[in-house]
Protein backbone atom coordinates (compact mmCIF):
# COMPACT_ATOMS: atom_id res chain seq x y z
CA UNK A 1 0.00 0.00 0.00
CA UNK A 2 1.46 3.75 -0.45
CA UNK A 3 1.63 5.73 2.08
CA UNK A 4 1.22 9.54 0.76
CA UNK A 5 -1.04 11.61 2.73
CA UNK A 6 -3.40 13.79 0.33
CA UNK A 7 -2.02 17.08 1.67
CA UNK A 8 1.35 15.93 0.11
CA UNK A 9 0.77 15.22 -3.24
CA UNK A 10 -1.80 18.12 -3.13
CA UNK A 11 1.24 20.37 -2.28
CA UNK A 12 3.42 18.73 -4.65
CA UNK A 13 0.94 19.76 -7.29
CA UNK A 14 0.61 23.24 -5.82
CA UNK A 15 5.00 23.83 -5.90
CA UNK A 16 4.59 22.26 -10.07
CA UNK A 17 2.67 24.87 -10.09
CA UNK A 18 4.69 27.43 -8.75
CA UNK A 19 8.05 26.00 -10.51
CA UNK A 20 5.82 26.46 -14.11
CA UNK A 21 4.80 30.13 -13.24
CA UNK A 22 8.04 30.91 -12.20
CA UNK A 23 9.86 29.64 -15.33
CA UNK A 24 6.97 31.53 -17.56
CA UNK A 25 8.05 35.09 -15.73
CA UNK A 26 11.87 34.74 -16.35
CA UNK A 27 12.59 37.08 -19.31
CA UNK A 28 13.29 34.63 -23.11
CA UNK A 29 16.84 36.05 -23.33
CA UNK A 30 17.65 35.35 -19.53
CA UNK A 31 19.63 31.66 -18.17
CA UNK A 32 16.98 29.68 -16.12
CA UNK A 33 18.52 28.45 -12.76
CA UNK A 34 17.22 27.11 -9.75
CA UNK A 35 16.22 29.72 -6.52
CA UNK A 36 18.77 27.61 -4.03
CA UNK A 37 20.41 29.68 -1.14
CA UNK A 38 22.45 26.52 -0.56
CA UNK A 39 24.94 24.22 -2.95
CA UNK A 40 26.69 20.74 -2.88
CA UNK A 41 29.07 22.14 -5.81
CA UNK A 42 32.71 23.43 -5.43
CA UNK A 43 32.86 24.81 -8.13
CA UNK A 44 31.73 28.82 -8.98
CA UNK A 45 27.60 29.02 -9.86
CA UNK A 46 26.60 31.72 -12.69
CA UNK A 47 25.93 35.48 -11.90
CA UNK A 48 21.99 35.08 -12.00
CA UNK A 49 20.62 37.16 -14.73
CA UNK A 50 17.00 36.66 -13.38
CA UNK A 51 15.13 35.85 -10.41
CA UNK A 52 15.66 31.71 -9.90
CA UNK A 53 13.02 29.09 -10.38
CA UNK A 54 10.55 28.44 -7.30
CA UNK A 55 11.60 25.97 -5.77
CA UNK A 56 9.86 25.76 -2.50
CA UNK A 57 6.97 23.24 -2.82
CA UNK A 58 9.31 20.70 -4.03
CA UNK A 59 11.16 19.36 -0.98
CA UNK A 60 9.16 16.31 0.52
CA UNK A 61 8.65 12.74 0.20
CA UNK A 62 5.40 12.55 -1.80
CA UNK A 63 4.89 8.95 -0.98
CA UNK A 64 6.61 5.91 0.31
CA UNK A 65 5.46 2.40 -0.58
CA UNK A 66 6.58 0.30 2.05
CA UNK A 67 4.93 -2.86 0.06
CA UNK A 68 6.45 -2.26 -3.43
CA UNK A 69 9.44 -0.56 -1.96
CA UNK A 70 9.69 2.21 -4.09
CA UNK A 71 9.03 6.18 -2.72
CA UNK A 72 7.74 9.41 -4.91
CA UNK A 73 9.78 12.07 -3.97
CA UNK A 74 10.24 16.27 -5.20
CA UNK A 75 13.48 16.88 -6.50
CA UNK A 76 15.20 19.17 -3.82
CA UNK A 77 13.66 16.45 -1.05
CA UNK A 78 17.38 16.28 1.05
CA UNK A 79 18.46 12.83 1.84
CA UNK A 80 18.51 13.72 5.42
CA UNK A 81 14.55 13.97 4.83
CA UNK A 82 14.32 11.23 2.34
CA UNK A 83 16.13 8.75 5.23
CA UNK A 84 13.64 10.34 8.04
CA UNK A 85 10.41 9.02 5.74
CA UNK A 86 11.94 5.43 4.97
CA UNK A 87 13.62 4.36 7.70
CA UNK A 88 10.38 3.68 10.26
CA UNK A 89 9.19 1.39 7.33
CA UNK A 90 13.08 -0.13 8.03
CA UNK A 91 13.72 1.05 4.07
CA UNK A 92 16.62 2.90 2.54
CA UNK A 93 17.32 4.53 -0.36
CA UNK A 94 19.59 1.81 -2.54
CA UNK A 95 22.54 4.61 -2.01
CA UNK A 96 22.33 6.95 0.68
CA UNK A 97 25.22 9.94 -0.27
CA UNK A 98 26.98 10.49 2.57
CA UNK A 99 26.00 14.50 3.50
CA UNK A 100 22.27 15.09 4.96
CA UNK A 101 21.55 18.38 2.58
CA UNK A 102 22.27 16.90 -0.52
CA UNK A 103 19.32 16.47 -2.70
CA UNK A 104 18.20 13.58 -4.49
CA UNK A 105 17.62 15.48 -7.96
CA UNK A 106 21.15 16.40 -7.04
CA UNK A 107 22.57 13.01 -7.02
CA UNK A 108 20.88 12.12 -9.60
CA UNK A 109 21.63 15.17 -12.47
CA UNK A 110 24.80 15.04 -10.25
CA UNK A 111 26.59 11.99 -9.09
CA UNK A 112 26.18 10.02 -5.94
CA UNK A 113 28.15 7.63 -4.30
CA UNK A 114 28.20 5.72 -0.55
CA UNK A 115 29.76 2.62 0.65
CA UNK A 116 26.56 0.25 -0.95
CA UNK A 117 27.92 1.16 -4.56
CA UNK A 118 29.93 -1.84 -4.80
CA UNK A 119 26.66 -3.76 -5.07
CA UNK A 120 23.54 -0.88 -5.95
CA UNK A 121 26.31 1.12 -8.28
CA UNK A 122 24.87 4.96 -8.28
CA UNK A 123 21.83 6.91 -7.07
CA UNK A 124 20.57 7.25 -10.69
CA UNK A 125 20.13 3.70 -11.50
CA UNK A 126 17.74 3.09 -8.60
CA UNK A 127 15.42 5.89 -10.09
CA UNK A 128 12.54 4.09 -12.09
CA UNK A 129 10.92 7.48 -13.61
CA UNK A 130 10.96 11.00 -13.05
CA UNK A 131 9.23 14.24 -14.07
CA UNK A 132 11.90 16.78 -15.59
CA UNK A 133 11.32 20.24 -16.15
CA UNK A 134 13.26 20.67 -19.36
CA UNK A 135 14.25 24.06 -21.50
CA UNK A 136 11.22 24.39 -23.19
CA UNK A 137 9.18 24.93 -20.18
CA UNK A 138 7.50 21.17 -20.49
CA UNK A 139 7.61 19.02 -17.66
CA UNK A 140 8.29 15.28 -19.56
CA UNK A 141 8.11 12.25 -17.70
CA UNK A 142 11.65 9.69 -18.39
CA UNK A 143 12.28 6.12 -17.62
CA UNK A 144 13.83 3.25 -19.78
CA UNK A 145 11.05 3.03 -21.80
CA UNK A 146 9.73 6.75 -22.10
CA UNK A 147 11.83 9.26 -23.33
CA UNK A 148 14.99 7.32 -22.92
CA UNK A 149 17.24 9.26 -24.35
CA UNK A 150 16.49 12.27 -21.47
CA UNK A 151 16.42 9.30 -19.28
CA UNK A 152 20.07 8.13 -19.96
CA UNK A 153 21.64 11.34 -20.41
CA UNK A 154 20.14 12.99 -17.42
CA UNK A 155 22.95 11.74 -14.94
CA UNK A 156 25.81 13.90 -14.78
CA UNK A 157 23.96 16.40 -16.67
CA UNK A 158 24.01 18.97 -13.76
CA UNK A 159 20.59 20.40 -14.65
CA UNK A 160 22.13 21.51 -18.02
CA UNK A 161 19.05 19.69 -19.29
CA UNK A 162 16.24 20.30 -17.00
CA UNK A 163 15.49 19.75 -13.26
CA UNK A 164 13.93 16.90 -11.61
CA UNK A 165 10.50 17.46 -10.53
CA UNK A 166 9.85 14.11 -8.98
CA UNK A 167 11.62 10.38 -9.04
CA UNK A 168 10.18 7.47 -8.52
CA UNK A 169 13.06 4.77 -6.46
CA UNK A 170 13.09 1.37 -5.79
CA UNK A 171 13.97 1.37 -1.88
CA UNK A 172 15.73 -1.66 0.11
CA UNK A 173 15.12 -3.29 3.09
CA UNK A 174 17.45 -2.34 6.33
CA UNK A 175 18.00 -3.60 9.89
CA UNK A 176 18.45 -1.40 13.09
CA UNK A 177 22.62 -1.76 13.03
CA UNK A 178 25.44 -2.21 11.63
CA UNK A 179 28.52 -4.12 12.75
CA UNK A 180 31.88 -3.24 11.45
CA UNK A 181 34.86 -4.17 11.02
CA UNK A 182 38.25 -1.96 10.18
CA UNK A 183 40.72 -3.64 8.32
CA UNK A 184 44.33 -2.24 8.56
CA UNK A 185 47.00 -2.49 5.70
CA UNK A 186 50.06 -1.52 5.62
CA UNK A 187 50.68 -2.15 1.82
CA UNK A 188 48.12 -0.34 -0.52
CA UNK A 189 48.38 -3.20 -2.93
CA UNK A 190 46.93 -5.90 -0.89
CA UNK A 191 44.13 -2.96 0.34
CA UNK A 192 42.98 -2.96 -2.86
CA UNK A 193 43.66 -6.96 -3.71
CA UNK A 194 40.99 -7.83 -0.90
CA UNK A 195 38.67 -4.93 -2.12
CA UNK A 196 38.00 -6.60 -5.46
CA UNK A 197 37.82 -9.93 -3.99
CA UNK A 198 35.20 -8.75 -1.33
CA UNK A 199 33.24 -6.81 -4.29
CA UNK A 200 33.72 -10.04 -6.35
CA UNK A 201 32.31 -12.52 -3.93
CA UNK A 202 30.17 -9.87 -1.71
CA UNK A 203 31.92 -11.70 1.37
CA UNK A 204 34.72 -11.84 3.50
CA UNK A 205 35.86 -14.75 5.44
CA UNK A 206 32.41 -16.15 4.03
CA UNK A 207 30.35 -13.79 5.68
CA UNK A 208 28.37 -11.23 3.75
CA UNK A 209 29.32 -7.60 3.65
CA UNK A 210 26.52 -4.82 3.13
CA UNK A 211 28.80 -1.99 3.21
CA UNK A 212 32.11 -1.50 1.81
CA UNK A 213 35.08 2.17 1.91
CA UNK A 214 38.27 2.27 3.06
CA UNK A 215 40.40 5.72 3.88
CA UNK A 216 44.09 6.20 2.94
CA UNK A 217 46.37 8.14 5.98
CA UNK A 218 49.59 7.07 4.14
CA UNK A 219 51.11 4.63 1.85
CA UNK A 220 52.14 2.10 4.60
CA UNK A 221 48.63 2.96 7.08
CA UNK A 222 45.46 2.17 5.02
CA UNK A 223 41.83 0.90 6.43
CA UNK A 224 39.20 -0.91 4.53
CA UNK A 225 35.57 -0.25 6.61
CA UNK A 226 33.78 -3.21 5.91
CA UNK A 227 30.08 -3.29 7.21
CA UNK A 228 27.15 -5.85 7.66
CA UNK A 229 23.54 -5.29 8.84
CA UNK A 230 22.29 -7.41 11.67
CA UNK A 231 19.33 -7.00 14.41
CA UNK A 232 21.21 -8.14 17.40
CA UNK A 233 20.71 -5.28 19.89
CA UNK A 234 24.17 -4.24 21.84
CA UNK A 235 25.97 -1.11 22.94
CA UNK A 236 26.03 1.49 19.79
CA UNK A 237 29.40 3.93 19.21
CA UNK A 238 27.95 7.60 18.79
CA UNK A 239 30.13 10.57 16.68
CA UNK A 240 28.42 12.87 16.66
CA UNK A 241 29.46 13.96 20.17
CA UNK A 242 33.51 14.21 21.26
CA UNK A 243 34.65 11.02 19.14
CA UNK A 244 35.21 11.99 15.86
CA UNK A 245 34.18 8.39 13.23
CA UNK A 246 37.30 8.60 11.02
CA UNK A 247 39.83 9.08 13.29
CA UNK A 248 37.73 5.58 15.26
CA UNK A 249 38.66 3.64 12.36
CA UNK A 250 42.54 3.89 13.02
CA UNK A 251 44.04 1.28 15.14
CA UNK A 252 47.83 -0.69 15.51
CA UNK A 253 47.32 -3.69 13.70
CA UNK A 254 44.91 -6.15 12.41
CA UNK A 255 41.32 -5.68 12.65
CA UNK A 256 38.97 -3.62 14.81
CA UNK A 257 35.63 -3.85 15.13
CA UNK A 258 32.58 -1.07 15.71
CA UNK A 259 28.97 -0.97 15.94
CA UNK A 260 26.25 1.95 15.00
CA UNK A 261 22.77 2.44 14.46
CA UNK A 262 21.54 2.13 10.94
CA UNK A 263 20.82 5.40 10.93
CA UNK A 264 24.15 6.42 12.39
CA UNK A 265 25.80 4.68 10.01
CA UNK A 266 24.22 6.16 6.96
CA UNK A 267 25.39 9.82 8.71
CA UNK A 268 28.61 8.47 9.80
CA UNK A 269 30.57 11.06 7.44
CA UNK A 270 28.36 14.32 7.88
CA UNK A 271 29.49 15.14 11.37
CA UNK A 272 32.82 15.97 10.36
CA UNK A 273 32.91 16.66 7.02
CA UNK A 274 34.36 13.54 6.59
CA UNK A 275 37.47 15.34 7.80
CA UNK A 276 37.31 18.68 6.92
CA UNK A 277 35.79 19.90 9.93
CA UNK A 278 39.15 20.13 11.28
CA UNK A 279 39.85 23.07 9.27
CA UNK A 280 37.54 24.52 11.30
CA UNK A 281 39.34 23.90 14.48
CA UNK A 282 35.55 22.13 15.19
CA UNK A 283 38.37 18.63 15.87
CA UNK A 284 40.13 20.54 18.81
CA UNK A 285 38.88 19.06 22.37
CA UNK A 286 38.75 22.42 23.96
CA UNK A 287 36.57 24.43 21.05
CA UNK A 288 34.45 21.07 20.05
CA UNK A 289 33.00 20.90 23.53
CA UNK A 290 31.57 24.42 22.75
CA UNK A 291 30.79 23.81 19.54
CA UNK A 292 26.76 22.99 19.69
CA UNK A 293 26.23 19.55 18.99
CA UNK A 294 23.23 20.71 16.18
CA UNK A 295 26.04 22.44 14.81
CA UNK A 296 28.50 19.82 14.14
CA UNK A 297 27.72 18.78 10.36
CA UNK A 298 28.02 19.15 7.19
CA UNK A 299 25.36 22.11 6.30
CA UNK A 300 27.13 24.49 8.99
CA UNK A 301 30.84 23.73 7.55
CA UNK A 302 29.49 24.77 4.02
CA UNK A 303 28.00 27.89 5.53
CA UNK A 304 31.34 28.64 6.61
CA UNK A 305 33.21 27.82 3.54
CA UNK A 306 30.68 30.32 1.78
CA UNK A 307 31.74 33.09 3.72
CA UNK A 308 35.23 32.59 3.11
CA UNK A 309 34.84 32.74 -0.48
CA UNK A 310 32.98 35.51 0.05
CA UNK A 311 35.43 37.65 1.94
CA UNK A 312 38.82 35.81 0.53
CA UNK A 313 39.45 34.81 4.49
CA UNK A 314 41.97 32.23 3.68
CA UNK A 315 44.27 33.84 0.93
CA UNK A 316 44.14 36.57 3.21
CA UNK A 317 45.47 35.05 6.33
CA UNK A 318 48.32 33.25 3.81
CA UNK A 319 48.90 36.71 2.24
CA UNK A 320 49.11 38.01 5.60
CA UNK A 321 51.50 35.56 6.71
CA UNK A 322 53.99 35.48 4.15
CA UNK A 323 53.06 32.46 2.50
CA UNK A 324 52.41 31.69 -1.25
CA UNK A 325 48.98 31.19 -2.27
CA UNK A 326 47.48 27.97 -2.58
CA UNK A 327 44.60 25.86 -4.80
CA UNK A 328 41.81 24.16 -4.31
CA UNK A 329 42.07 20.73 -5.05
CA UNK A 330 38.34 19.08 -3.84
CA UNK A 331 37.63 16.20 -6.24
CA UNK A 332 36.13 12.91 -6.65
CA UNK A 333 37.95 10.91 -9.28
CA UNK A 334 36.95 7.03 -10.39
CA UNK A 335 39.57 4.38 -11.63
CA UNK A 336 39.28 0.93 -12.97
CA UNK A 337 40.12 -1.41 -9.58
CA UNK A 338 43.29 -2.19 -11.46
CA UNK A 339 44.67 1.07 -12.07
CA UNK A 340 43.81 1.88 -8.17
CA UNK A 341 46.99 1.44 -6.48
CA UNK A 342 48.62 2.66 -9.24
CA UNK A 343 46.74 5.88 -9.10
CA UNK A 344 47.23 5.71 -5.28
CA UNK A 345 51.03 5.76 -5.40
CA UNK A 346 51.09 8.76 -8.27
CA UNK A 347 48.87 10.69 -5.81
CA UNK A 348 50.49 10.08 -2.14
CA UNK A 349 53.83 11.34 -4.12
CA UNK A 350 52.63 14.58 -5.86
CA UNK A 351 49.85 15.62 -4.25
CA UNK A 352 50.22 16.56 -0.33
CA UNK A 353 46.67 15.87 0.38
CA UNK A 354 46.23 12.96 3.17
CA UNK A 355 43.57 11.25 4.00
CA UNK A 356 41.53 10.13 0.81
CA UNK A 357 38.29 8.13 1.03
CA UNK A 358 37.98 5.01 -1.01
CA UNK A 359 34.77 3.66 -2.25
CA UNK A 360 34.30 0.99 -4.56
CA UNK A 361 31.50 0.50 -7.35
CA UNK A 362 30.16 -1.20 -9.97
CA UNK A 363 27.19 0.07 -12.07
CA UNK A 364 24.33 -2.34 -12.44
CA UNK A 365 22.64 -1.12 -15.61
CA UNK A 366 24.01 -2.86 -18.78
CA UNK A 367 22.05 0.14 -21.24
CA UNK A 368 24.70 2.54 -19.57
CA UNK A 369 25.22 5.90 -18.98
CA UNK A 370 26.54 8.15 -21.87
CA UNK A 371 27.31 11.45 -19.69
CA UNK A 372 29.66 9.07 -17.48
CA UNK A 373 30.48 6.32 -19.27
CA UNK A 374 32.28 4.02 -17.36
CA UNK A 375 32.37 0.30 -18.25
CA UNK A 376 28.84 -1.58 -16.18
CA UNK A 377 29.77 -4.55 -14.42
CA UNK A 378 33.47 -3.66 -13.90
CA UNK A 379 34.94 -2.52 -10.30
CA UNK A 380 35.72 1.12 -10.25
CA UNK A 381 37.15 2.82 -7.12
CA UNK A 382 36.08 6.27 -6.32
CA UNK A 383 38.76 8.30 -4.72
CA UNK A 384 37.58 11.22 -3.02
CA UNK A 385 40.17 14.16 -1.53
CA UNK A 386 39.30 17.68 -0.29
CA UNK A 387 41.62 19.99 0.86
CA UNK A 388 44.64 22.85 -0.74
CA UNK A 389 47.77 22.79 -1.69
CA UNK A 390 50.93 25.22 -2.66
CA UNK A 391 49.76 26.99 -5.79
CA UNK A 392 51.81 25.95 -8.51
CA UNK A 393 53.09 27.63 -11.90
CA UNK A 394 49.88 27.87 -13.85
CA UNK A 395 45.96 28.51 -12.66
CA UNK A 396 44.83 24.87 -11.83
CA UNK A 397 48.44 23.18 -11.46
CA UNK A 398 47.82 20.38 -9.58
CA UNK A 399 44.29 19.69 -10.74
CA UNK A 400 45.25 19.75 -13.90
CA UNK A 401 48.13 16.75 -13.65
CA UNK A 402 45.26 15.05 -11.58
CA UNK A 403 42.70 15.14 -15.22
CA UNK A 404 45.87 13.62 -17.03
CA UNK A 405 46.62 10.90 -14.59
CA UNK A 406 42.88 9.95 -14.46
CA UNK A 407 42.53 9.67 -17.87
CA UNK A 408 45.69 7.98 -18.40
CA UNK A 409 44.44 5.30 -16.37
CA UNK A 410 40.91 4.93 -17.95
CA UNK A 411 39.45 6.95 -15.42
CA UNK A 412 36.26 9.71 -15.07
CA UNK A 413 36.15 12.34 -12.53
CA UNK A 414 33.02 13.87 -11.12
CA UNK A 415 32.25 17.44 -12.41
CA UNK A 416 30.77 18.83 -9.14
CA UNK A 417 34.20 21.30 -8.43
CA UNK A 418 36.54 22.58 -10.80
CA UNK A 419 37.44 21.09 -14.19
CA UNK A 420 40.19 22.13 -17.22
CA UNK A 421 39.53 20.22 -20.06
CA UNK A 422 39.50 21.67 -22.97
CA UNK A 423 36.58 20.86 -25.44
CA UNK A 424 37.83 18.66 -27.35
CA UNK A 425 38.63 16.60 -24.27
CA UNK A 426 35.75 17.07 -22.31
CA UNK A 427 33.49 16.18 -25.64
CA UNK A 428 35.63 12.84 -25.24
CA UNK A 429 35.10 11.98 -21.71
CA UNK A 430 31.36 13.27 -21.13
CA UNK A 431 28.83 12.51 -23.88
CA UNK A 432 29.75 14.50 -27.00
CA UNK A 433 27.49 14.10 -29.66
CA UNK A 434 24.85 12.45 -27.74
CA UNK A 435 24.82 15.35 -25.36
CA UNK A 436 24.38 17.47 -27.76
CA UNK A 437 21.60 15.39 -29.80
CA UNK A 438 19.58 15.21 -26.74
CA UNK A 439 19.98 19.00 -25.51
CA UNK A 440 18.82 20.22 -28.99
CA UNK A 441 15.68 18.16 -28.34
CA UNK A 442 15.17 19.14 -24.91
CA UNK A 443 16.25 22.53 -24.63
CA UNK A 444 16.47 23.86 -28.18
CA UNK A 445 16.55 27.60 -27.53
CA UNK A 446 19.42 27.04 -24.74
CA UNK A 447 17.68 28.35 -21.77
CA UNK A 448 19.57 26.37 -19.63
CA UNK A 449 23.59 26.71 -19.45
CA UNK A 450 25.38 24.41 -21.50
CA UNK A 451 27.52 21.37 -19.12
CA UNK A 452 30.65 22.97 -20.62
CA UNK A 453 30.20 26.41 -19.91
CA UNK A 454 28.82 25.14 -16.48
CA UNK A 455 31.53 22.83 -15.47
CA UNK A 456 34.87 24.03 -16.64
CA UNK A 457 34.12 28.01 -18.00
CA UNK A 458 32.24 29.20 -15.40
CA UNK A 459 35.42 29.44 -12.71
Amino acid sequence: MSVAPTDARAAHAAGVERLLASYRAIPPAATVRLAKPTSNLFRARAEATAKGLDTSGLTGVISVDPDARTADVAGMCTYEDLVAATLPYALSPLVVPQLKTITLGGAVTGLGIESASFRNGLPHESVLEMDILTGTGDVVTASRDVHPDLFRAFPNSYGTLGYSVRLKIELEPVKPFVALRHLRFDSLTDLVTTMDRIVETRTLDGAPVDYLDGVVFSADESYLCVGVQTATPGPVSDYTGSEIYYRSIQHAAGEKQDRLTIHDYLWRWDTDWFWCSRAFGAQHPRIRRWWPRRYRRSSVYWKLIAYDRRFDIADRIEKRNGRPPRERVVQDIEVPVERTAEFLHWFIENVPIEPVWLCPLRLRDEGGWPLYPIRPRHTYVNVGFWSSVPAGPTDGHTNRLIEEKVSELDGHKSLYSDAYYSPEEFDDLYGGETYKTVKKTYDPDSRLLDLYAKAVQRR
